[in-house]
């Protein structure tokens, strides 16, 4: 759980996490924040909300192509089923009105 903590003037900063990484991983976040101008943090924070995004995106798009696969294979089977008539014209159905007793 990320924890908060209060600023000087009493309002609460941006929650703050702590994480371990291996050696090459922050040797390749340093090179990656300097190219940028950036420092290690902010480095972090934008390839995390990137990370993130593409995670969301790529959870939608399968979500939608699953939807769409299931609507092909329903169509599919539909369309594999023998025609079937129906036997006789179709009957009428009458609808009577209930009596109001008093």
């Amino acid at each position: 759980m990320a924890t908060r903590q209060n600023s000087t003037n009493g309002k609460p900063k941006s929650p703050r996490i702590q994480v371990v990484l291996p050696e090459s991983i922050c040797e390749q976040l340093n090179i990656l924040a300097e190219n940028e101008s950036r420092t290690i943090s902010n480095m972090a924070k934008v390839l995390i909300q990137e990370g993130i995004k593409n995670y969301f995106e790529r959870e939608a798009k399968s979500h939608t192509s699953d939807i769409k696969n299931d609507t092909d294979n329903f169509r599919d089977t539909l369309e594999r089923q023998s025609v079937k008539r129906l036997k006789g014209a179709p009957q009428r159905i009458r609808y009577t009105k209930k009596s109001q007793n008093k």
